[in-house]
């Protein structure tokens, strides 16, 4: 169903939209999305972090220098 809607179709959904809504009503769900969108970024990026900090603290060597030397 979807396949056939072309460019005529997706312009006049657009013109309804704005019509419906407005363009400051619009504006400022574009501008919630784009926050959404760099929360969930941070939000990866901090997670990642925390497991590349955690894989480092478990692969240091915390073996006592006295008991390297008997290896």
């Amino acid at each position: 169903m979807l396949n056939n809607i072309g460019l005529p179709g997706l312009l006049l959904i657009a013109v309804v939209v704005l019509v419906l809504f407005g363009r400051g009503k619009i504006s400022s769900l574009m501008g919630e999305v784009g926050k959404g969108i760099t929360a969930f970024k941070k939000g990866v990026s901090d997670g990642q972090k925390e497991i590349d900090d955690a894989t480092a603290d478990t692969a240091r060597d915390v073996t006592p220098e006295e008991e390297k030397d008997k290896a």
